[in-house]
C-alpha cells in the first residue's frame, strides 16, 4: 500500500508562526516589505514543517520564474559542456536556476519555444542552433529577452555574443602562412551557420589575396567527423603542408585520422583548431588553437539578460569579443 506524503501548505506555515498567509507569502517574495520578527517567525516555522515553497506556482503569479533556459543542440562538443558548466555557475550566483533544452534540430521548433515558455522563463541562451523570426516573435511578445551565444542571428532580430571569427580565421591564415604553409586544406563545419561562414571567410581571404592554394571540406564539427574528412582527404591523395580545422574536437579526430596514416604532425603538415577545450592541451594532442574568450562572452551574455529582465527594452546589438592563438606543438 502506498502512503502519499502530506502536503504543507503555506497556511499551515501561517498557522504554526501565527501570522496571516500573506505574511508567508511576503517572506519568500523577493523584496517585499517584512519585519525581521515576522521573517524569523515564518522561516522558523517553515524549517519546523519542512515547508518549501512552489516557485514554479509564484511564476503563474508574476508570470516570471527564477529559470533562464539554454537552448543546445551540440552536446557532444565539449566545447558546449564548458559552456553550460559555466552558465549554470554563474546564473546559480545571482539567483536563477537553468531549464536545458536540447533540440534535435539545426533550427529551434515550435516545440521547443513552447517548453521554454510553459516554465515562465525569465530569458533564454541559444548556444548552437538557428531560428526563424517567427519562432523569435513569441519570445518577443513575451517581453522575454534571448541571446544568441557563439553565433549571431541570421535575422538580425536578436542579441548575438560571439567571438571576433573573421579577425580570428584571418589571423590563423597569416600564422600558418608564416610558417612557410604553401597548400592548405580547410576542414569547416555545418556550412549555414555564422561561425563557420565567418571562419571560412576570413581564412579563405588571405589565402586568396596571397594567391594561396587551397582546398575546402564540409564536415559537421564532431570528432567523427573530422576523423572521416581527413580520412577522406588522405584517400584522395591530398596532404597538405597545413590544416585549419574549424573546431577543436573535429581536429582532434582529423589529427587521429593522419596517425593513423603515419602522418607527422607537425613535420609533415600542420593542424591548428579552433576553440580550446580542455582536450586541445592534453599530451596526447597539444593542439595549437584559436582560444575563444568564454569568460568574457558568458559575462556580456549575463549582464544584458540580467538588465533585460530587470526592465526590458528589446534592444539588441552584436557583440564580438576578440580571442587569442595558443601556440603548442602541432604547429
Amino acid at each position: 500500500m502506498s502512503i502519499l506524503r502530506e502536503t504543507i501548505t503555506a497556511n499551515d506555515v501561517a498557522k504554526l508562526a501565527g501570522v496571516s498567509q500573506s505574511s508567508v507569502s511576503r517572506v519568500y517574495f523577493e523584496g517585499a516589505s517584512v519585519s525581521e520578527k515576522t521573517r524569523k517567525r515564518v522561516l522558523d516555522a517553515a524549517k519546523e514543517l519542512g515547508y518549501r515553497p512552489n516557485v514554479y506556482a509564484r511564476s503563474l503569479i508574476t508570470n516570471q520564474s527564477q529559470i533562464m533556459g539554454v537552448v543546445m543542440k551540440g552536446v557532444q562538443n565539449p566545447f558546449y559542456a564548458q559552456v553550460l558548466k559555466r552558465f549554470s555557475s554563474i546564473f546559480k550566483h545571482h539567483g536563477y536556476s537553468i531549464l536545458f533544452v536540447y533540440t534535435n534540430n539545426d533550427e529551434i521548433q515550435q516545440e521547443d519555444v513552447e517548453t521554454l515558455l510553459n516554465y515562465n522563463v525569465a530569458g533564454v541562451v541559444v548556444t548552437d542552433a538557428t531560428m526563424s523570426l517567427s519562432v523569435g516573435e513569441e519570445f518577443k511578445k513575451n517581453n522575454i529577452p534571448l541571446v544568441f551565444f557563439n553565433r549571431k542571428s541570421r535575422i538580425g532580430e536578436f542579441h548575438s555574443v560571439c567571438c571576433n571569427n573573421l579577425n580570428a580565421s584571418r589571423s590563423i591564415a597569416k600564422y600558418l602562412l608564416s610558417k612557410g604553409a604553401t597548400e592548405l586544406v580547410l576542414i569547416t563545419g555545418n556550412e549555414h551557420t555564422s561561425t563557420s561562414i565567418e571562419r571560412e571567410k576570413g581564412f579563405c581571404e588571405i589565402l586568396d589575396q596571397q594567391q594561396v592554394n587551397y582546398k575546402i571540406y564540409n564536415s559537421d564539427y564532431t570528432y567523427e567527423g573530422g576523423y572521416q574528412t581527413a580520412m577522406t582527404m588522405l584517400e584522395e591523395g591530398i596532404l597538405p603542408s597545413a590544416l585549419f580545422v574549424a573546431n577543436d574536437i573535429m581536429a582532434l579526430g582529423a589529427m587521429d585520422a593522419l596517425r593513423k596514416h603515419e602522418v607527422r604532425i607537425p613535420q609533415d603538415t600542420r593542424v591548428v583548431g579552433f576553440d580550446n577545450i580542455d582536450m586541445a592541451s592534453w599530451p596526447a594532442y597539444e593542439l595549437t588553437t584559436w582560444e575563444q574568450p568564454i569568460e568574457e562572452m558568458i559575462e556580456e551574455t549575463v549582464s544584458y539578460l540580467l538588465a533585460e529582465v530587470t526592465s526590458y527594452t528589446g534592444l539588441v546589438h552584436t557583440i564580438e569579443v576578440e580571442g587569442r592563438l595558443v601556440e603548442r606543438k602541432t604547429t
